[in-house]
């Protein structure tokens, strides 16, 4: 595969209880008109650098989720797991070398975030590239959430999540992880701002 199609499957991880939301499924919630998960697969297909496919972990409203036109699968780890269950579900199904996760709540993402985290995980020869975002008070915060995995990482995520590992950081730290921070100029200080609650999704709207 040549580099300017290095093959990478986007996820759109919409498998959560949405607990903050009240319990609503909140890849389903509108914004601006249309459901989150679509908002979020059309920025994904928007892309600089061009997915190849685009699959979402979903563990409710299956059919809600088919209907937008893309693969749609629950979590292979039951009960509510958590993100680093749908990454395991993502690479499990992934039939590229590449896959690259983000979130149903985040809806500004920025568009060149597939080529710069590819960029970064070349130039570190990293297996893990994870975007990471500026606060307002200037400090540059990971967003563990939005990674380039490559594939071959399956097998040590799964070790880790039958140990009863659950947390996204402390498996990512076992692995070469370039962070790369998007505080360039022109990059928005709103590109990772998530919708938890309603009131957050209302005020993303407002933006």
């Amino acid at each position: 595969m040549n580099d300017n199609n290095p093959g990478i499957t986007g996820l759109i991880l919409a498998g959560g209880r949405g607990s903050r939301m009240g319990g609503t499924d909140k890849g389903l919630q509108n914004f601006h008109g249309l459901p989150l998960a679509l908002q979020t697969l059309m920025r994904l297909q928007l892309q600089s650098l061009p997915l190849q496919e685009v699959l979402i972990n979903a563990n409710r409203n299956l059919a809600a989720y088919e209907s937008l036109g893309v693969p749609v699968w629950p979590d292979s780890i039951d009960g509510f797991a958590g993100p680093l269950a749908g990454f395991q579900t993502g690479l499990e199904r992934c039939e590229t070398p590449l896959l690259l996760t983000v979130p149903c709540d985040t809806p500004l993402f920025p568009l060149d975030l597939v080529e710069r985290l590819y960029t970064a995980m070349n130039a570190q020869d990293a297996d893990i590239a994870m975007a990471a975002a500026t606060e307002a008070d200037g400090t540059v915060r990971p967003q563990p959430v939005f990674c380039l995995l490559k594939t071959e990482l399956l097998e040590s995520l799964v070790k880790f999540t039958q140990g009863g590992g659950r947390k996204i950081d402390a498996w990512t730290g076992q692995h070469r992880c370039a962070i790369v921070p998007f505080d360039l100029p022109n990059d928005s200080t709103q590109a990772f701002a998530n919708a938890n609650t309603l009131a957050e999704l209302q005020q993303l709207e407002s933006l």
